[in-house]
This record gives structure tokens, sequence and C-alpha cells, in this order.
């Protein structure tokens, strides 16, 4: 950092050059709304609910789909809070550039450092998972090998770059939606060989007056709302989106109504296939034997193949949006600017950031069990969901800017309600994900005051603002 540069109002250093043509290394604006939401749907996984349904099940007594529903009304919340901050800082970063604007450079560091617990555990949650269930289909061949090839091949996809992982991410959906319609289709077709064809159009996955207790929807909806974890990554690709301020709001909010469309039928109608919630034979597992009972060994083996394309997916996703903020936070020298701030001549691609990200997930995937990776997983993530809903309070509310109407819906209620749900989800979590989460957060804090030498001097070079492509002179070559 230029120590004779003097901070600015926000108490970052002013921008400095970071490489010899002047200005700051860019990514390139390649995508679009239909690419962000494929990227989201993928992150996410079209079959969310599927590793939740059982347990859902029997914390709501048999109403899943209402959990699911209402869990989708309050993280749409949250991910209409991401879409304004998006539409004010279209800039990689996500949570982090948002509450770093709206809070402050500290506190949107300390988000980006538990934005950074998040999306490494997304991808290595999905190597073990994919790497257990190959163990498993291919026994002679042991564990350690299949989690050294799983990251491998995500990590070798993404240094490919954005648009070849948008294609690869289009293809897996492909396949998922094919097995998701072919349970659809013959889910209905054994309901009503059972049941009749009236049988399809029954309100007791939603409200069974013999079962139904707030207090048991509410603890399942805090679980449910884990089918969600993921949509602010599409946020973190603004600077690859050729319309930022229009795409990225649109697409974080659609990934949620889509997540919570394609998930309430799943849930509604292995609820109908499967209605005793106290009858599977493992409840880890139970979507699975939905799947066995519709459609047979054949529709069994291929949710199963389904599910390791969606880890392979969801690796891929989350591995992406890890390495681009580590991008943005080298660029503003948060963290160092020689490694995480380089992009790839020919892919503009974060390249050193995908490797580390691919050797740490290959090393925690090795060493860490799944369940404590599992209970990290949401510390991080409704931690940043609560920055962020606060930054758009304050952005959009208070800090408005003389002559524009506030409104109160938008402007104030949304963003309040999303706090206050990403709250009562982050107070639930375990012992045991506050402990390690506090300790990651604990160590973030302690890297914040050596680089501020005691918070004495400001954070970095931060640019809110992310650079919209230019439009060339006539004759002159157009960038590649």
């Amino acid at each position: 950092m230029n120590p004779t540069a003097p901070p600015d109002a926000a108490g970052f250093a002013s921008p400095t050059p970071l490489s010899p043509g002047g200005g700051a290394p860019q990514l390139r604006r390649v995508l679009t709304i239909r690419d962000l939401v494929i990227y989201g749907l993928i992150l996410i996984q079209p079959i969310a609910p599927v590793g939740i349904f059982g347990l859902a099940a029997q914390i709501s007594h048999g109403h899943v789909a209402t959990t699911i529903l209402i869990a989708m009304v309050a993280m749409s919340f949250t991910a209409f809070s991401y879409g304004r901050m998006a539409a004010l800082h279209p800039s990689a970063g996500s949570a982090y550039i948002y509450v770093g604007r709206g809070l402050g450079p500290r506190l949107g560091f300390l988000t980006g450092w538990a934005m950074f617990l998040d999306y490494l555990v997304i991808p290595l949650l999905n190597v073990v998972f994919c790497s257990l269930t190959l163990e498993r289909l291919l026994p002679a061949i042991p564990y350690a090998a299949w989690v050294v090839l799983t990251s491998g091949m995500v990590t070798l996809l993404n240094l490919r770059g954005i648009r070849a992982t948008a294609r690869m991410n289009a293809a897996l959906l492909t396949v998922m939606c094919v097995v998701i319609a072919a349970f659809v289709a013959l889910a209905i077709r054994f309901v009503v060989n059972r049941s009749g064809a009236d049988a399809l159009w029954s309100t007791r996955p939603f409200y069974d007056p013999e079962t139904f207790k707030w207090t048991a929807i509410a603890s399942a909806t805090s679980l449910a709302a884990l089918t969600y974890i993921g949509f602010d990554g599409v946020t973190t690709l603004a600077e690859e989106v050729k319309d930022p301020r229009r795409s990225v709001p649109i697409a974080t909010v659609l990934v949620c109504i889509l997540t919570g469309v394609f998930s309430v039928v799943e849930v509604y109608l292995g609820q109908l296939a499967w209605p005793d919630y106290d009858s599977f034979p493992n409840i880890e597992t139970a979507f699975m034997d939905v799947t066995q009972r519709v459609g047979g060994d054949a529709l069994f083996q291929a949710m199963g193949i389904v599910l390791i394309l969606a880890c392979v997916g969801s690796g891929m996703a989350g591995q992406a949006a890890l390495a681009r903020l580590l991008f943005r936070m080298g660029r503003d020298r948060m963290l160092p600017r020689r490694g995480f701030g380089y992009l790839s001549p020919g892919t503009a691609t974060p390249t050193f950031n995908l490797i580390a990200s691919g050797v740490l997930t290959l090393c925690g995937a090795l060493l860490l069990p799944y369940q404590y990776a599992a209970e990290l997983l949401n510390f991080g993530a409704f931690l940043a969901f609560m920055g962020v809903n606060l930054a758009a309070l304050r952005e959009c509310w208070f800090r408005r800017a003389a002559g524009q109407e506030r409104r109160m819906f938008a402007d104030l209620i949304v963003p309040s309600l999303g706090f206050l749900f990403c709250l009562a989800i982050w107070i639930s979590l375990s012992p045991v994900a506050k402990m390690a989460g506090g300790a990651w957060l604990t160590a973030g804090c302690i890297y914040l005051v050596v680089r501020t030498r005691g918070l004495t001097r400001p954070m970095g070079v931060l640019e809110f603002e992310a650079k919209e492509p230019s439009v060339p002179d006539a004759g002159a070559r157009s960038r590649p």
C-alpha cells in the first residue's frame, strides 16, 4: 500500500494503479441473466431439499412443503437486499463490498473473512460427499484417491475460465432437470395409481390439522433455510456480467424463487408418495427411498448419479465464488496483491486463487470430518446475510440522498425482516459451529489489527465501483 496516499472518507487509502496500464486488473463482462441464474441454481443445487427431506419431515410432522415455502419468502428478503446492493455496487466481492460500503471497511473485511469460510466449506462438503458416494459405487478405489480426483477435476474445470464454467453449469443443470422431471412424472403416476387423480391436489403436505404445530414448523423452517444457502454467490460474479446493475438483482431474486418452486414440487410429491414421515428406513437418505418407491432401482440409481453431478457442479460454483472473493480482496490489498489480485492474461481468471482454493479443499476433505464442516457452513453464510441486510437498510433508508423518496416496504421493512430471520437462524446454530466459527472470526480480527498496525492505518485500496466496459473508438481493435 502506498504509505503517502491519504485515506478517503470511508477510511481506505486512495486508489493507486495496480497495473502498468494505470488501472486495476478487470474481469471480462461476458455473462447474462441466464448464465447467472444457471450458476446460482447449480451452486444451490436443484435437488437441494433431498438431503434435508427426511429430517425436515420428522421435525415438521410432515409439513416439509410448508417450511420450504416459508423459508423461500424469508430468504427472498435477504436476496432482495443483495440485489439492491449489487445494483448500487456492481463489483466482485459480494457481501464484502456491500458491508464495506454500507457499514464501514473494517466490518466489510470481517464479512469477507466470514464469507471465505463459507465459500471454502461449500466445495469441501461437495468433494467429500461425492468421494464417499463414488467409494461406495467403486469400493476398490480408496476414498483418498477419489478426493484427489474430484478436487482436481473441479479446479481444472474452473481454470478454463468463467465462460467454460458457465457452459459446464448449463450441461449439469440440464442433466439434473431431466432426472428431476422423471421423478415428478413417476411420482405423479404412482400417486394416481394408488389413490386416484384427486390425491394430487391434497392440502395435507401444507396443512394437516392433526399434526400441525407452529413450534415444529418454526424449527423445521430454520432447517429448510439451508435449501437456499448459496444464492449470494451470484453477486460475486458482478464484474463479469454485461449489465450488472439490472442483471444481478433480477438473477439473485430469481434464483431464490426458482429454487423454492423446484423444492416445493419435489417435497410435495415426496410427501404424497410417502405420507408416513416416521417410517423412513434411513432418515438421512429418506428421499432416495422415495425415489425407489416411485421409480424402482432405475430411478434410484439415476438419482445417485445426479447427486454426484450436483456435487461437482456445486463444488465448481463454490470454488469460483471463493476465487473471485479472494481476487477482489487481493486487488483491494486487503490480502497480498501479488498472488490474490492476479488474473491470467489468457482467460482473465484468478488462477492463483483457484489453485489455492483447490489445495485447501483437498486438505480439508482429507482431514476435516464431514459433520464438522457441515456445521461451519451456516456460520459464515448467515453472518454475511445479516451484514448485507443492515448495509441495505443503512444505504437505502438512512443514507438516502436528499430529494429521493424513501419506500417504507422496500427500503425499511424488507431488509429489517431479512436481518431478523437470519439472526434467528444464526443464534440457533450448534455450539460446535459457534466455537469453530468464532475462532475463525477471531483470527480475522487479529489479521485486521496487524494489517492496520493497531487500527491506526487505512485498510487498503478499495474501489467500490467496478469499471464499466468501455466502448472502443471507431476503427479501434476491440478487446477479446
